[in-house]
């Protein structure tokens, strides 16, 4: 039975729902699914690179549910499942949406993100392998279809949700984790199921680039995704700020009013979104530290098809004897995985493992062998590349795309080498004491603040005061201990905040605070030196401490009396723009500033360098 716009008005162009909530009958659920059919429609919302903008895929957002008599789109879903029909609806939407992505310019070449709703896989009419015959008739590959499980809802008691998303996997369609770090056990949610694909969740993605908790929580949660090779997304993108923050942070795709809204009209979704490319683009940033391609011996492994046959498998690795591994891939270039020599042996060398596994009943095939590998993107810096490294467990090394598109692969002999020579580097630069950056890191630093006028940054030069007569005092040793200890303060105070953290040499240290404004740095710089003064003062004698001060001799050689040691602070706030001076006169710039600290009372002098905008 179905029924049109007309069959639900009440004459006055009211509309009336098509369904009584909650009633229980043969004609009222039929009434429903055919509402569902006629009056419902999906809009796609792009999920693009979050470098290139190049578009990746869409998710599917239901719309209509207001038009049929429910008040929001979770109130039409729970009541196809109070009535036990939640699949079969499921399934007719999941048609609808699947057969408009099909009409997209290129969805051959794009995914289909859908949401499942966890509870169809208890519900009373689930039956599987339905959705199979749907993509077939729609010309889809099937790992053109993300199905994305929520973490909002429990599904631990759900006894058969493993088996039925394991079914998922075996017919090669891709799982995500949405809304995840919001619902329930999130971190149970990626060991259980090993999603292809993560979706964090709003929450912590709004006003990120203000929130070190926020980054801290994103980047761990990166950095584990990267590992075991999942890609991450970063939902809800509202602000240019935030997409930066996201991008810097790791997160592959990006979805959100800021890309694209959400749209039922075909016609306005785009395969590239220029806007995203061109903040990469101008923020050079993003490319400090150069990157993958430019900085190693990227080998390109020819990667196998994840449907090439059994038969062609064994020859590859027959006829590369010196290969004990393969990139595999989907159809449309994406890496979902290596494939090793190892997990064939059984079949290569036994009387009748290849007869066996050639046998289409015994229904063997590459997905089946396939193990995660590493995954980061070819424009990541060289430190992230190596944090996900040391991370993976057992890795023959990382695999490197572009736009999610496989483009070469990162050996463990090409990554030793670069930690060689980057801890070689380190050594030669960092404080000996400290183990901070030491001057060729901060010049370097601010040669780069110098020219890049999308970097608005705050540079501070600390230098203690009174640390003379108090190491003339107590000796070398405890002088080192002050050092040590205001180092490990401005480690503590500026975790996560800081672009950069350095040891000038003696008690002179420096910082960079990127995307601060400057009252706050100001303010956390105060709290900073008001907490290294209270702390110092332990290491004087206990009747220096009462009476404030030391007696020791000045550099000519005359008794002078000493107040316990404090720390001064120049900060030199460069805005974004256009830049007026050189690496040397920000310096010469900071240099005047410390002077102008020394002499105030707050121990402080902070200046806004002007723009030549």
């Amino acid at each position: 039975m179905s029924f049109n716009r007309d069959d639900l008005s009440d004459g006055g162009g009211t509309i009336l729902p098509a369904i009584t909530i909650g009633r229980r009958s043969a004609d009222a659920n039929a009434r429903f699914l055919a509402s569902l059919r006629e009056h419902i429609d999906y809009a796609f919302q792009p999920i693009v690179n979050i470098r290139s903008g190049t578009c990746y895929g869409y998710e599917a957002l239901l719309r209509g549910a207001e038009t049929i008599g429910f008040k929001s789109i979770q109130q039409l879903f729970d009541h196809a499942y109070s009535e036990n029909l939640l699949h079969k609806a499921d399934m007719l939407l999941r048609e609808k949406a699947i057969a408009k992505f099909a009409q997209l310019p290129g969805s051959t070449e794009r995914k289909l993100f859908f949401n499942l709703d966890p509870r169809l896989l208890e519900s009373p009419d689930y039956q599987p392998n339905q959705t199979l015959p749907i993509i077939e008739r729609h010309g889809i590959d099937p790992r053109s279809v993300c199905f994305e499980l929520t973490e909002r809802h429990d599904t631990s008691n759900i006894a058969d949700s493993m088996r039925v998303l394991r079914s998922y996997r075996t017919q090669s369609y891709l799982l995500a984790i949405d809304d995840f770090g919001t619902g329930f056990s999130g971190l149970k949610l990626l060991y259980d199921y090993q999603p292809d694909k993560v979706k964090i969740d709003r929450f912590f993605i709004t006003g990120i680039e203000r929130d070190p908790k926020k980054k801290l929580f994103v980047s761990t949660i990166v950095d584990l995704a990267h590992v075991l090779g999942i890609i991450v997304v970063a939902e809800g993108v509202e602000t240019e700020a935030e997409l930066i923050t996201c991008r810097d942070i790791g997160c592959d795709l990006v979805q959100g009013y800021f890309v694209a809204r959400p749209t039922t009209e075909l016609a306005q979704i785009q395969d590239h979104y220029e806007h995203v490319a061109q903040i990469t683009l101008r923020d050079r940033r993003a490319s400090r530290d150069g990157n993958a391609g430019d900085r190693l011996a990227m080998e390109f492994i020819q990667p196998l098809t994840v449907d090439t046959d059994m038969k062609d498998v064994f020859e590859t690795f027959r006829t590369n004897k010196q290969r004990t591994f393969f990139p595999v891939i989907d159809r449309q270039g994406e890496p979902i995985g290596i494939v090793r020599e190892e997990a064939l042996k059984d079949y290569i060398y036994s009387p009748y493992g290849r007869d066996l596994i050639h046998n289409k009943a015994y229904g063997k095939a590459l997905k089946d062998f396939i193990t995660h590998c590493p995954v980061a993107d070819i424009h990541d810096d060289t430190g992230k590349i190596l944090e996900i490294f040391a991370l993976a467990e057992n890795a023959e090394g990382i695999l490197i795309v572009t736009d999610q598109r496989y483009v070469g692969f990162l050996s463990t002999t090409s990554l030793l080498r670069l930690i060689n020579e980057k801890n070689i580097a380190t050594a030669r630069d960092q404080n000996p004491l400290t183990k901070l950056p030491g001057n060729n890191s901060i010049h370097a630093y601010v040669a780069t603040a110098a020219t890049d006028p999308e970097l608005a940054v705050t540079l501070v030069y600390f230098d203690f005061d009174n640390f003379k007569p108090f190491n003339d005092t107590y000796g070398f040793r405890q002088g080192d201990r002050a050092i040590l200890l205001f180092a490990e303060l401005l480690q503590k105070h500026f975790v996560n905040r800081a672009a950069l953290i350095g040891h000038v040499g003696g008690d002179d240290f420096f910082l960079a605070l990127e995307g601060v404004a400057p009252e706050s740095a100001a303010e956390m710089v105060s709290d900073l030196c008001r907490t290294f003064a209270e702390d110092i003062a332990s290491f004087y004698d206990s009747e220096a401490r009462a009476k404030g001060y030391i007696d020791a001799t000045d550099r000519d050689g005359q008794p002078h009396r000493y107040r316990l040691m404090t720390c001064s602070a120049a900060l030199l706030h460069v805005p974004a723009g256009r830049r007026c001076c050189s690496p040397d006169t920000m310096m010469d710039t900071v240099g005047k500033l410390k002077k102008q600290a020394k002499g105030a009372e707050n121990g402080m002098a902070v200046q806004i360098l002007d723009s030549a905008d």
